[in-house]
């Protein structure tokens, strides 16, 4: 591997190099299959339908999903989408290209922090091991606000470290905080970087370096004033059509008190106890970085002692921003990757080192025997001790997956055997970059038809075909997606009052003639028991049925005939 680093080497020719290649990979890694599936579930659909409907309305201020106010996300994320869109023409292609390129910038960012902290190897070292954390390179291949959230937030640390460690730089100190007010507008928690001040006012001792700045005066206050700014490009807006159109009023409640203060002080869902994040989803989705903890905290340790303020501010963020979601009853896997490149900078400048050592070669080389172990006993265990199985993923999901994982397995089993022990780290690289192009060209586009709700939704089209009105209960995005007709609904995830939303699909219902109604089972229970129904299919994991009259009389009764909404695709 000693080759591979070129360790000394940094001029212009050779950063470039690592430019190249570092970007390179991610561009194969995380975007392998780009353009060939259309959005699933959970988020993708809902965010692409979003911004669908800001290219064909010109309404981008306030986020509509199937023509009700979409209040839980800040627009960001759907503007990019919808401005690739414009762009590209493909919507394919539209929906993955942000959270691609937000997994570019990250990369870039990371290489560029950890070689002006340390040295040029360092920061190619940093960029790869970011690139094979599962973590980072799976997130970035969905259509989700997270990989773009993570740009920022590392964005924000990256401006903050480069006028705290290698400053006075009060440009990029701006820079951070206003990568910050992005971030806030993007998700909410983009002000995270802003707590790397925290492990920075506590080690004021002089021993602590390196710590360039000093002074400012006046200049320390630029910080908030471009956070305030960039904020400002969509909350002052938003603030002041919610002065004079009640629902965007609804709207701004919702969002700025609800869907943050409640939402992180009083979550209703996705409720976690305080250490999910370091039993479940560090240990695993951190790798290899995790697997690398008993060779690296000895080291982050003598480095405490000797007062790098560099390890103690990335390690002490990373604490922090664990700690931070942690007090949340509210966790999800995907909050705590904006910690994962900060993660990478604070375990890069040993790797080189590392990747010398046997213990950690090991690690890297069982890694990658591990998933070609995996993929291949998979192989086998469809192939021959459970063809049943494998009937099922095909009905079900549309492939076989025997082809796919024997591939993966084959590919592994190459790698592995041509680089060895020797380049371990090489070898992990090749056998999840031979994984993931699999899935990104042959698996995905062979599922897409079950996972993004086409096949469900060309059957709802045949069933449907001599219903004139067709109303959606609980519907789910992707059907508004993939569904070529005009549709109706009654508000989106209206879960926590759904006996009113079934209630005010059976007034719809009974008020003309000629619909029908797609509803669940629980619907069916409240307003719809006894009467008769056809079956459409069983869907995310519920029980689909189709019904065209017969609601009982107490559900219309409390039913409101204006919370019909109408939608029609482009």
């Amino acid at each position: 591997m000693g080759g591979f680093w070129r360790v000394g080497r940094a001029d212009g020719t050779d950063v470039r190099s690592d430019l190249f290649w570092l970007l390179g990979l991610a561009l194969v890694m995380v975007g392998a299959g780009l353009g060939l599936r259309d959005p699933w579930p959970a988020d993708e659909p809902r965010f692409a339908l979003i911004a669908r409907d800001m290219v064909r309305t010109g309404q981008w201020l306030v986020p509509m999903v199937g023509g009700d106010l979409y209040q839980d996300k800040p627009p960001v994320f759907f503007w990019l989408i919808a401005l690739c869109l414009k762009l590209t023409g493909s919507f394919r292609i539209s929906f993955l290209l942000p959270s691609l390129l937000a997994s570019l910038g990250t990369v870039a960012l990371v290489y560029d922090l950890a070689r002006r902290l340390w040295n040029r190897e360092t920061g190619l070292a940093a960029g790869l091991v970011l690139l094979l954390t599962i973590q980072f390179v799976w997130q970035g291949r969905q259509a989700q606000i997270d990989g773009l959230e993570c740009f920022w937030i590392t964005l924000g640390l990256y401006g903050l470290l480069r006028h705290l460690l290698l400053g006075p730089s009060w440009g990029w100190y701006a820079a951070g905080w206003a990568a910050c007010g992005l971030g806030v507008i993007t998700k909410g928690v983009g002000f995270l970087p802003l707590l790397v001040l925290i492990p920075y006012a506590i080690a004021r001792a002089p021993k602590w370096q390196p710590r360039p700045v000093s002074g400012g005066g006046w200049r320390w206050a630029m910080g908030p004033l471009a956070f305030l700014g960039a904020v400002s490009v969509w909350l002052v807006p938003m603030l002041l059509l919610a002065a004079v159109d009640p629902k965007v009023a609804a709207y701004r409640d919702e969002i700025l008190f609800q869907q943050t203060v409640d939402r992180y002080a009083s979550a209703w869902h996705h409720q976690e106890p305080f250490w999910f994040f370091i039993v479940n989803v560090i240990p695993g989705l951190w790798l290899p970085l995790t697997a690398l903890l008993p060779w690296t905290v000895p080291r982050w340790r003598q480095a405490l002692r000797e007062a790098d303020l560099r390890i103690l501010l990335l390690l002490g963020w990373v604490v922090l921003v664990v700690l931070f979601f942690s007090m949340s009853a509210g966790k999800r896997g995907v909050y705590v990757l904006p910690a994962v490149p900060a993660f990478a900078l604070a375990t890069a400048p040993w790797l080189i080192e590392l990747t010398s050592r046997p213990g950690p070669r090991r690690v890297f080389f069982g890694l990658a025997c591990f998933v070609t172990a995996v993929a291949a006993l998979a192989a086998v265990y469809l192939g021959w001790i459970a063809p049943d199985e494998r009937t099922k993923l095909l009905m079900e999901e549309g492939i076989d997956g025997v082809g796919p994982l024997a591939t993966i397995g084959v590919l592994g089993a190459a790698v592995c055997a041509w680089l060895r022990p020797r380049r371990a780290m090489l070898a992990y690289a090749g056998v999840l970059t031979a994984a993931l192009l699999v899935v990104g060209f042959w698996i995905n586009p062979a599922i897409d038809g079950s996972r993004s709700g086409a096949t469900f939704s060309r059957l709802l089209e045949s069933k449907t075909a001599d219903i004139p009105e067709l109303g959606m209960v609980a519907y789910k995005e992707q059907y508004l997606m993939q569904l070529r007709r005009r549709t109706w609904n009654f508000g989106h995830a209206r879960w926590r009052e759904w006996e009113q939303e079934a209630d005010d699909a059976a007034a719809w219902l009974a008020a003309g003639p000629g619909r029908g109604l797609l509803i669940d089972e629980f619907v069916r229970d409240r307003c719809f028991k006894g009467v008769p129904a056809v079956d459409v299919d069983f869907e995310n994991r519920k029980e689909w049925v189709l019904v065209t009259g017969g609601a009982h009389a107490e559900c219309v009764a409390r039913g409101r005939l204006d919370a019909a909404l109408q939608y029609a695709p482009p």
